[in-house]
């Protein structure tokens, strides 16, 4: 059967037929088969406690850094939002691990009171590869990331031609107990995403992300027919309908990422002013469409680094007036 013929067929299929074996996901109340593996991560505490937790995508560290200063309590850098950001280009696989992590570095420092997850995409490789992309991912302060069997090269789950791993689902669950092991006891949070649609899940993930439902009946179905923490995927134009947090959270989802709304209107805004200032060659008449002075200073926190500047100055000066 040719692999077209597969996907055509899987979408047909209704979720009671996925074969989302949902004990093979790791659940809350459930010890992991790695007694080393602490099991009450960041992002652990913060579904226990908020019951659904809001996660807006970031891809540089201002970003981060407003995203943590507008209040929410987690962020994720999504890698369509890297490749079009550092890039210049499409979710076509064309984002490296190393170029994911080192972004991630960045970012978890300009926000470092909330937990950022990373998109890991396929791992950036075989199972050895996901070794060092997760240690990667750690060591840059990263408190979790997605996994998934899309077979390379890659693709937005939204897009079309995605080339989906069902046909070897051996090696991803081969890639999901690698990242476990290389993630120890480490306050790293791994969730196990599919964009098939006829898949089993594979044990030792945090949680569970079935990519691009298409509507609320086949939403309800992932809920029903997986168990532990689920991952719900909002995107502007894409596939699956829009909902709020508790919308979700009745049909049974923990995790709601929003991974391009702020991409999406960084772009909307370049684009608007950016024709204006082409057109008009100034923006004096258009200066309500962007950030003024004061209110950028702000975002990037410019008076508490002139404040540091102060208490050195002074200490230098000290220094120099004893020292004489």
């Amino acid at each position: 059967m040719s692999t077209m013929t597969m996907m055509m067929a899987a979408k047909a299929t209704s979720f009671q037929q996925f074969n989302l074996k949902a004990s093979t996901f790791r659940s809350r109340t459930s010890k992991s088969y790695n007694p080393t593996v602490r099991m009450q991560t960041r992002i652990h505490r913060l579904i226990e406690d908020q019951g659904i937790v809001l996660m807006p995508g970031c891809y540089d560290s201002l970003s981060a850094a407003i995203v943590q200063q507008s209040g929410f309590s987690a962020g994720f850098i999504s890698g369509y939002a890297l490749s079009a950001s550092l890039l210049g280009k499409p979710d076509f696989g064309l984002l490296t691990p190393p170029e994911m992590a080192a972004t991630a570095r960045t970012v978890c420092a300009a926000a470092p009171m909330i937990p950022i997850i990373a998109d890991a995409d396929t791992g950036g490789g075989n199972a050895l590869n996901v070794q060092r992309t997760i240690k990667d991912l750690i060591a840059a302060g990263a408190a979790g990331c997605f996994l998934e069997d899309q077979a390379w090269p890659k693709k937005c789950g939204h897009m079309r031609g995605k080339q989906l791993s069902f046909l070897i689902p051996e090696e991803h669950a081969a890639k999901i107990a690698s990242a476990r092991n290389a993630i120890g006891d480490s306050d790293f949070f791994l969730v196990a995403r599919t964009d098939a649609r006829a898949t089993s899940a594979k044990t030792g993930a945090d949680a569970c992300f079935v990519e691009a439902p298409r509507n609320d009946d086949e939403l309800k179905e992932i809920g029903r027919h997986t168990k532990g923490y689920r991952v719900c995927n909002m995107i502007e134009g894409g596939v699956t309908p829009l909902h709020t947090p508790e919308e979700l959270k009745a049909m049974g989802f923990h995790l709601i990422v929003h991974p391009l709304t702020a991409l999406y209107a960084s772009a909307r805004a370049l684009v608007d002013v950016l024709k204006t200032l082409k057109e008009n060659g100034t923006t004096r008449d258009h200066l309500q469409k962007m950030a003024t002075f004061e209110e950028f200073n702000q975002l990037v926190k410019l008076e508490s680094w002139f404040e540091l500047e102060a208490r050195y100055s002074n200490l230098k000066s000290a220094v120099g007036i004893k020292s004489r």
